[in-house]
């Protein structure tokens, strides 16, 4: 009898598990991706000047806002936001990089915002990234070497697939950014019980990546940052080629690296920026 039970047992545990294993291989993206349609704010409200963008995609569209810099000659910042944002969030970093005399391309993602309703994953993300690039380099007719691409956790994720596509950019900045979705998924007691390397299909591998890039990158990642740790920042900071830079902002979170403005940010950005444009 207790046999018995304990047979049964095992196979409800493993029929459990087994389950487990496929809901989260097929329903992965429902845990990377947390589309929001609501724009609260757009650029107005800071003071900006803006254009609606609008990126077609096959049947799909992809909305952006391009605020253009004084100078028509300026560089170019195209920007990625993380996995719970949308435009309607990026209204005040929009007006920080302004204040770096660029101008600025902010897009949201398929499923975001104003973009097509359609489920985001990784393929698409890289896509609409490609979007944005094409818009700028043909659309704004801009030189690739006066285009920088920034990207926040995972944006940076998906910036870094454009810059190794794009190694003729003028250059890479990630901002609190992961090494792989695997990695970040073995952070997780429960998530370390099961197969990661079979069940990651949506991979965001920038650890395997990075090796590749040729186009020079900045590192950006605070050391109280709670949802990827910095050590993830010194992984992808080793793995990178020359030429390459990381600045750890003590103290900061995740999402508030920006707060250390005038102190340290913005210096930071704009020496980046500045020396790669002399440099061409």
């Amino acid at each position: 009898m207790l046999q018995k039970l304990a047979l049964n047992s095992a196979i409800i545990l493993t029929t459990i598990y087994l389950l487990g294993c496929l809901l989260l291989r097929w329903g992965q993206s429902r845990l990377i991706f947390f589309p929001d349609r609501q724009i609260k704010s757009t650029p107005q409200k800071y003071g900006l000047d803006y254009q609606d963008v609008w990126l077609d995609l096959a049947e799909d569209k992809v909305h952006g806002w391009w605020i253009p810099a004084v100078e028509s000659s300026a560089p170019a910042l195209m920007y990625f936001h993380g996995n719970a944002s949308n435009l309607g969030d990026l209204g005040e970093i929009a007006a920080i990089f302004h204040q770096l005399e660029v101008s600025v391309l902010l897009i949201d993602y398929r499923g975001y915002g104003q973009s097509s309703l359609k489920a985001p994953n990784e393929a698409r993300v890289y896509e609409d990234a490609e979007a944005g690039w094409k818009y700028l380099t043909q659309t704004r007719k801009m030189p690739p070497e006066k285009i920088f691409v920034y990207g926040h956790s995972l944006g940076g994720a998906i910036a870094l697939d454009l810059a190794v596509k794009q190694p003729e950019m003028g250059g890479l900045i990630t901002e609190g950014t992961f090494t792989s979705i695997e990695e970040m998924a073995g952070l997780s007691p429960i998530f370390k019980l099961f197969p990661l390397s079979w069940i990651v299909t949506q991979r965001f591998d920038s650890i395997d990546k990075i090796g590749s890039l040729q186009t020079p990158i900045l590192i950006l990642h605070g050391t109280s940052d709670r949802v990827i740790p910095v050590l993830m920042a010194h992984k992808l900071f080793a793995a990178a080629p020359q030429p390459k830079q990381i600045e750890i902002f003590e103290q900061a979170g995740h999402n508030n690296l920006p707060e250390f403005g005038t102190e340290k940010y913005l210096p930071i950005l704009k020496k980046f920026i500045d020396s790669e444009i002399n440099d061409e």
